[in-house]
């Protein structure tokens, strides 16, 4: 950094005493190399502006009008970006409504035939899907069978009757299909071993179709009583129930009378919340039957159509078991006699012949009105429809065949019988 001073006699003649002739030399060199490079910048700077006339560019004087420009046509682009999409979802939003227009006139034209055609298709898919391991079992070994001889003769009789005993038929109820087989072979006069398939068909669907399969709530009000072993899947079967008949707009009442159970009403809760429904309940260890009492006077005043009561899966002995559910129906006798009852034993079919032992058990101690088999998916002895049928003379209502809520089904005779012996 240099000083210069404005020159007067007086500076002179300091500076000449006390700068050398070497020094003044070193510092003119300096400021001519100083100059130097403050000219070639000048050129730069001149070249460069010239370089921006000849572009189009702004100079840089004008760089901040410049950072407006281009804010100013970021935004512009942004906003017409927008107003496309916002066109695009209008056209999209247009062309969706169009098509649900175009469906809802499908179905007020077909007189809502078609929904439901396309809704019974997706269940027995399902019911297909869910009974393939007992298909394979049953009617796959079946069919080996049959293909391998020419004629009928007991030898056929006895491996039919193996492979039903295998499949849970059960020893009381597979004697009673191979009888009536026999006879319709003998009737008819069978000689094809072919044809057998078919007749074991008849005499399956025959069996399965002697009673009414509908759980009966028409009209409300109605109260289902769920009653069966722990492990079963009762709860499940609650929470699936409670969702179809909340989907078909009736008003749902949960009752957690399973007080028995560690977490047995904490699990009930999750469903009702899930559902979205009530549900009546007390604290673990209460009374079964105050819980009742006042999930029916709930229903009562919320004018609920149904109310579905869980109860204890498990007590120390069979005769406490009876003197629960004993109490408990007293009191829906008593309180509840205008309600349509329905009382499902829940039983899981991956047990065998145990399912047909535990149906056994609960009739003798509540007057049970249908079945539900759960876990249908899950076995290949699926059967075991067939043992408690016929051995426990009581419906199966329900099937399950799979985790979703529209894999509990209701059971239907000859769509289950179609199913396993389906090609």
């Amino acid at each position: 950094m240099f000083k210069f001073w404005k020159k007067t006699e007086k500076e002179d003649s300091v500076n000449e005493e006390f700068v050398s002739e070497d020094e003044k030399e070193s510092l003119a060199e300096e400021e001519q190399e100083l100059n130097s490079k403050i000219k070639q910048e000048e050129n730069l700077d001149l070249e460069d502006a010239n370089l921006r006339m000849d572009t189009g560019e702004s100079a840089p004087n004008d760089l901040e009008s410049e950072m407006e420009d281009l804010e100013l046509k970021s935004k512009a682009d942004e906003d017409i970006n927008n107003e496309n999409i916002d066109t695009e979802e209008e056209l999209s939003n247009e062309n969706s409504m169009e098509n649900l227009e175009e469906t809802e006139e499908f179905d007020t034209e077909n007189n809502g035939n078609e929904k439901p055609e396309i809704e019974k298709k997706n269940i027995f898919s399902r019911l297909l899907e869910g009974l393939s391991k007992t298909k394979d079992n049953i009617t796959g070994r079946i069919d080996s069978i049959i293909k391998s001889y020419t004629k009928i003769d007991e030898d056929l009789m006895e491996e039919l009757e193996e492979v039903l005993i295998t499949a849970d038929v059960g020893m009381n109820t597979t004697m009673y299909i191979v009888d009536e087989l026999k006879n319709l072979i003998k009737e008819r006069g069978i000689k094809d071993p072919l044809e057998v398939r078919n007749l074991l068909k008849e005499v399956i669907e025959s069996i399965l179709s002697e009673s009414s399969s509908k759980i009966d709530i028409e009209p409300g009000p109605a109260i289902i009583v769920m009653v069966g072993v722990n492990g079963v899947g009762k709860t499940t079967t609650i929470g699936k129930l409670a969702k179809r008949y909340k989907d078909d707009g009736k008003k749902v009442v949960l009752a957690a009378a399973d007080t028995f159970r560690a977490a047995a009403t904490e699990q009930l809760d999750i469903w009702a919340k899930r559902v979205n429904v009530d549900i009546i309940k007390h604290h673990e260890g209460a009374d079964p039957g105050a819980v009742i009492f006042d999930a029916i006077s709930a229903s009562k005043a919320r004018k609920a159509d149904v109310l579905i009561c869980d109860t204890a899966g498990r007590l120390h002995n069979k005769s406490n078991l009876m003197n629960e559910l004993g109490k408990i129906f007293k009191i829906i006798d008593r309180e509840y006699p205008e309600a349509k009852r329905e009382v499902l034993l829940v039983v899981d079919a991956t047990t065998g012949q145990n399912a047909v032992s535990q149906a056994k058990t609960f009739k003798e101690v509540a007057n049970i009105t249908g079945i539900v088999l759960t876990k249908l998916d899950g076995t290949a002895k699926g059967g075991v429809v067939l043992a408690v049928k016929s051995e426990v003379d009581v419906p199966v209502k329900l099937i399950g065949v799979g985790e979703r809520v529209e894999d509990l089904q209701d059971f239907d005779a000859q769509a289950f019988t179609e199913a396993i012996f389906s090609e």
